[in-house]
């Protein structure tokens, strides 16, 4: 153990039921901020943690700076589609978002897409109410428009999407505000867990033989331990959030993200992939 890696001390803890503020003010001596810490200090090139996601966000704040051009760091991560995974972001970081930010989470995430799917462009669409141009409030018409006219050819816009089409493999990287984009990843998480268990408790023994492999199969298309890993962009130093009630598989999946992470070099992906933001969409 000691050959790859080294145990650092910490006296305290953050627990699950502290509030991020409190949590953030006493956490100096905490493996959280130590880890954190690391990163600043350039000791290390990514930070993993499974405790409370606040407490993580708002030291992560504190300790490290934004890119440049970023005002707001978003929170995603990873979802299962019929061909493979999307990137959904942002999660829950800004409940808030104007068009810069929302433009800012496209480029973010095309990046991040980009470093776990190497020599892949990605598609990129806008959370919507609807697919027509029209449709949507004022800051998602301004970022349609935005990235309509984007001309650095590092991902291709597909438009809007509505929720009902985000598993479906049609585009790679969805872009939504942290309260829209909250609000769907828990109703996917209970819709998955309310088809899993109505599932098991509708088949018998003898349907559950026959249909072993096909079950296997969509179990294992659903196993959340395999999208575990919620990635912090926009700070200077990637961080991930994994699950804190997930196992060894899960965990190892995170680590596995980390790694391609800091081997694709994701923080120089989204400084080249940032759009300049006219202000003729900020009045």
């Amino acid at each position: 153990m000691h050959k790859y890696c080294e145990i650092i001390n910490a006296e305290d803890i953050v627990s699950d039921d502290e509030s991020a503020l409190t949590g953030a003010k006493k956490s100096k001596n905490t493996s959280m901020w130590k880890a954190v810490e690391s990163l600043r200090e350039k000791k290390s090139d990514i930070s993993l943690s499974a405790g409370n996601t606040g407490a993580l966000l708002v030291i992560s704040r504190l300790l490290l700076k934004t890119i440049t051009g970023i005002s707001k760091p978003a929170l995603a991560a990873l979802w299962p589609n019929q061909n493979n995974m999307n990137v959904v972001l942002d999660l829950g970081a800004n409940i808030e978002c104007n068009e810069k930010n929302l433009t800012d989470f496209a480029c973010m995430g095309s990046a991040l897409f980009k470093s776990l799917f190497i020599n892949e462009i990605p598609r990129i669409a806008l959370l919507n109410v609807g697919l027509e141009e029209y449709k949507g409030n004022d800051v998602l018409k301004k970022t349609h428009s935005i990235l309509k006219e984007n001309k650095m050819k590092n991902f291709e816009f597909t438009g809007y999407i509505e929720g009902n089409h985000i598993m479906e493999g049609n585009v790679d990287v969805i872009v939504t505000d942290g309260f829209t984009g909250n609000v769907a990843l828990k109703t996917a998480e209970g819709t998955a867990n309310f088809i899993s268990k109505n599932l098991k408790n509708s088949l018998n023994k003898l349907s559950l033989l026959f249909s072993y492999n096909s079950l296997k199969k969509f179990k294992d298309k659903l196993d959340p331990r395999k999208y575990n890993g919620a990635i912090f962009l926009g700070l200077q130093s990637p961080v991930v959030k994994s699950h804190g009630s997930i196992d060894s598989v899960g965990f190892a999946h995170s680590i596995n993200v980390c790694n391609k992470i800091v081997r694709a070099k994701l923080i120089e992906k989204i400084e080249s992939n940032l759009i300049t933001v006219d202000a003729k969409y900020k009045q």
